[in-house]
């Protein structure tokens, strides 16, 4: 993992410089680098490298690289859920035992008794976690939404509709970034619109220049010659 973030650092120096390719390439680095199952450091890795294909304009890689943080992400919080479930049934079977072997302790006492050490420290660890969780969804988000508008066409435009759309939902976008929001939802529902018309008027276009080909009936009887029948 030392290894993914000294190089994670140097791609973050060149994008920095703007030197975007070189950051590209540290990045892909960084990622094979990274043991796999560490699916929020490897979504913070593919929104970066959606950031390099953003700025030089690869509208197709900085979409599917977004896809892949968020996928990433969404892999995080299902195992965190799990885990959570899982500490939740281990607390309720541990406060079973506890009632079998239950010593009386008067009201006074229960207020009295200090809290566990480390609770705070694991409840602010795991809320800190569900932050930047979170932060790096909304980039990836806004950076996927980006490139699938300026790469246009039907489909894209619908996502790039769907992401803003979950974006407008988050309450952790600055206020640039929440402009940049409500700007696309005015200007995309025009735009996939037109897309969808033009596209379904170039297919149906392409339809009505197909000859229908002849039935298999009539290939045979245009085709195979007539022989007499002998009496």
């Amino acid at each position: 993992m030392s290894e993914s973030n000294d190089l994670k650092a140097e791609a973050n120096t060149l994008f920095a410089s703007m030197k975007y390719s070189d950051a590209l390439a540290k990045y892909d680095e960084a990622v094979a680098s990274c043991p796999n199952y560490l699916d929020y450091e490897l979504a913070v890795l593919q929104s970066n490298i959606s950031a390099c294909h953003l700025k030089l304009e690869e509208w197709k890689e900085a979409i599917a690289s977004a896809s892949k943080a968020l996928d990433r992400l969404d892999k995080q919080d299902r195992a965190e859920s799990e885990v959570a479930e899982l500490d939740q049934m281990e607390r309720r079977a541990a406060e079973d035992e506890n009632d079998i072997e239950e010593e009386i302790i008067s009201s006074g006492a229960k207020k009295a008794a200090p809290m566990p050490e480390g609770d705070n420290g694991v409840e602010d660890r795991k809320r800190r976690r569900k932050e930047d969780v979170e932060r790096i969804r909304a980039k990836a988000l806004l950076r996927r939404g980006r490139a699938r508008s300026e790469a246009g066409g039907w489909q894209n435009l619908a996502g790039a509709e769907e992401d803003y759309k979950r974006l407008a939902g988050m309450g952790n976008l600055s206020p640039a970034d929440k402009r940049t929001v409500q700007t696309q939802l005015r200007v995309l529902p025009p735009r996939t619109k037109a897309a969808q018309e033009q596209e379904t008027a170039e297919m149906w276009g392409k339809l009505k220049q197909v000859r229908p080909l002849p039935s298999i009936v009539s290939y045979f009887v245009l085709n195979t010659p007539l022989r007499r029948i002998s009496s």
